[in-house]
């Protein structure tokens, strides 16, 4: 009893029903270690285009966004072009590919100089870095495996040799390679066969299941030939087949069944024969099929939206959640994995392209999740809104924070999302806003004869200005109207509003608002693009020029949102061009030039501006 005791503590089993037993058929099932040659993975490579995407995708994916600099814009401009001239992106990418295939890759650096001494980053200058060189395994012999435990180079070996073919080994010190790892070795002590210098190549995981789905694939192709099989039923056939003579006369009977039934679709048969047609079920292939795939999916770690263009099964599946986790651990593998491998490599790239190391100078990766243009629209309000919260929303509420400091941070932050095109450069001509208020500070302290705080005075005279709340009418003139009228001219209008009365209205609001809770807009000049949504048509009397502009409607509804109205459903920005045309308006080509606005204008409402208005 008590062996018996014994038997089930060490592990479930039944003595009945055989499991965990020797009669257990999974008792023999166990892991053995994977060998896969160079020649079997270059074969899985070239011949299926499976392992193929399987080593490309991750690879792709991981470089192409790419990186950001972040440095001043001479410096990013240097070092860019010294990345171009260089192909670092493609060389990381050729990189990395070799080293998912064969299990790692290097990419040498080339100095001009001893490739065999350590190289000192330091030392490199303008120009320093001659060429990049991809090296895979079979290039790139490792050396002696440094053994001292205090050395850097620990675990890895002492020095490498590049084999180039029956020409003399050069030898090469780790420094001056960037190596890349396929999959990493659990513990290389305890792996029969393994190269110190090298992984896994990442198919050697992912090789069965691969084959796996292969051949599924290649059996259901093959199935499609015996989807349907006539079978025919002969009284006397095996009497027949049993002499020379008879099996011709068979065989030349059904030939000549299936001549007339290719011909005719018709099958004429003896009274004694019988015929009918056995068909294949297609029914299940598909889901089969696709439990292969997933399969493959799974030991890539790729979603099938992207290994094999996939649309997510599913009430209202989009694949979203799969595709951003496999963003997110391609960004993972960019800054664990890349980032440290090519960290002397871009040491030497800013050397070579700025001829010292600014400390300041690093870079970023570009997310691989890209926002649509809505999404962008809406983080660009939030963060509008979010500072004007901080700021105090222009009224007399206290600022969270210093407003130089705010507009600091916010340009700072816009010119990283890229939300205002042109915004770093217009801040460098017409200066920051900490640099405009010392101007007018310094008009105003000379006026009243004594210095006073900055923001302190700010306060005053935004008090000081806090009326009363009146009617509210925005609107910002067409600096490039000459441009617009000619267009207009060529396209049959006989006269137009003139060029100082062309003009985008932002707000027309009855109802009487805070001028001072709405605030003014972040830019003092507008520019909208060329092309993009361009339409002509009637409002009333007027012919008008629709486009659209976020920052238009944006102010819009910070006016809505301070109290105040708006008289149509919804803003629409548009430029009025006549109020006489009477021409077929679908013969009218929008205008799609660049539509320059000037800065925001406030006056009350005038309920008899239409007077005012003339043509020429």
């Amino acid at each position: 009893m008590n062996n018996i005791l014994t038997f089930v503590r060490d592990g479930l089993a039944s003595a009945i029903a055989g499991l965990g037993t020797e009669r257990d058929k999974a008792a023999s099932v166990y892991y053995t270690e994977p060998t896969i040659d160079t020649q079997q993975l270059i074969a899985a490579y070239r011949g299926s285009w499976l392992p193929r995407k399987i080593i490309d995708i991750p690879a792709l994916d991981s470089c192409r966004a790419w990186r950001s600099w972040q440095a001043k814009n001479p410096q990013i401009e240097k070092i860019e072009a010294e990345e171009k001239r260089l192909g670092v992106q493609a060389k990381v990418l050729e990189a990395r590919k070799k080293a998912r295939l064969f299990g790692g890759a290097a990419i040498y650096i080339d100095l001009g100089d001893d490739a065999s001494q350590e190289l000192r980053p330091d030392a490199v200058r303008v120009g320093g870095v001659r060429f990049l060189t991809v090296l895979s395994p079979t290039q790139l012999q490792p050396g002696e495996i440094e053994t001292d435990p205090l050395s850097p180079l620990y675990g890895r070996p002492k020095d490498y040799s590049i084999v180039a073919g029956t020409t003399a080994q050069v030898k090469v010190h780790p420094s001056r390679l960037a190596i890349f790892i396929g999959n990493e070795m659990p513990d290389r002590d305890m792996t029969s066969g393994a190269t110190f210098a090298w992984g896994d190549s990442v198919l050697t995981s992912v090789m069965e299941a691969v084959k796996q789905a292969d051949a599924t694939s290649a059996n259901i192709a093959s199935l499609i030939f015996e989807a349907n099989v006539d079978v025919v039923t002969m009284e006397g056939l095996m009497a027949y087949v049993g002499t020379p003579d008879g099996e011709r006369k068979v065989t030349e009977r059904y030939r000549i069944a299936a001549a007339g039934k290719s011909i005719n679709r018709m099958l004429i048969l003896d009274g004694n024969e019988k015929y009918e047609r056995k068909s294949a079920s297609f029914a299940t292939l598909p889901d089969l099929m696709d439990r292969f795939f997933q399969n493959v999916s799974g030991a890539a770690d790729i979603p099938m939206t992207r290994l094999f263009g996939m649309s997510p099964g599913g009430l209202n599946a989009s694949g979203e959640s799969d595709l951003r986790n496999y963003y997110d651990r391609i960004a993972s593998a960019q800054t664990l994995e890349m980032q440290p491998a090519m960290a002397i490599m871009d040491e030497c790239l800013i050397r070579s392209a700025l001829g010292q190391r600014d400390p300041d100078v690093h870079y970023v990766w570009n997310p691989l999740w890209q926002l649509s243009e809505k999404e962008k629209a809406e983080i660009f309000k939030a963060k509008s809104d979010a500072a004007r919260t901080i700021a105090g929303s222009g009224g007399t509420s206290e600022p969270l924070m210093p407003i130089d400091a705010l507009s600091d941070a916010l340009v700072n932050e816009l010119v990283e999302d890229g939300a205002l095109a042109g915004l770093e450069a217009a801040i460098d001509k017409y200066g920051s806003l900490a640099d405009q208020e010392e101007d007018d500070d310094d008009d105003e302290a000379a006026a009243l004869g004594a210095p006073t705080d900055a923001n302190a005075q700010r306060r005053q005279r935004l008090a000081a200005k806090d009326a009363v709340p009146r009617s509210l009418y925005i609107s910002r003139k067409v600096k490039n109207a000459a441009a617009i009228i000619a267009w207009a001219k060529s396209q049959g209008f006989e006269t137009t509003l003139p060029a100082g009365d062309l003009h985008v209205t932002i707000a027309f609001s009855r109802t009487p608002v805070d001028w001072m809770k709405v605030g003014e807009s972040w830019a003092p000049e507008l520019k909208v693009g060329p092309g993009g949504p361009r339409l002509m048509e009637r409002f009333g009397e007027a012919t008008v020029l629709l486009f659209t502009a976020n920052e238009l409607r944006w102010r819009n509804e910070a006016v809505i949102e301070a109290g105040g109205s708006w008289d149509h459903p919804e803003y629409q920005p548009h430029v009025t061009i006549s109020y006489g045309f009477k021409g077929d308006l679908s013969k009218v080509q929008p205008y799609q030039g660049d539509i320059v606005l000037g800065p925001e204008l406030f006056a009350e409402v005038n309920e008899d501006w239409k007077s005012g208005v003339t043509e020429k």
